[in-house]
């Protein structure tokens, strides 16, 4: 299963992208736990968010949903560190 971030936003305006690809991972049963329980709070369009703020936008597989800061998730705020910090 492929999980993909995008953020953009911020003060800078600069976006950044990121993949996960949990196959053949040994830890891709807690990648697909973290992502089913991000993707439940997130909404189908992508929010206004906040000045400033970082929006996101993540898919997993074939769905995208949206959010943005500061209302993110913990699972959501998990998932999108890890995917930006470990992601190709």
């Amino acid at each position: 299963m492929r999980i993909q971030v995008s953020r953009t936003g911020g003060f800078a305006g600069i976006a950044r992208r990121r993949e996960i690809d949990t196959e053949g991972r040994a830890d891709a049963a807690a990648w697909h736990a973290l992502a089913e329980e991000a993707l439940r709070s997130a909404g189908d369009a992508p929010p206004t968010g906040v000045p400033d703020g970082f929006r996101y936008a993540i898919t997993v597989g074939n769905r995208t949903v949206y959010c943005a800061d500061p209302d993110l998730t913990g699972a959501q705020r998990t998932l999108i560190s890890r995917v930006l910090k470990e992601g190709a």
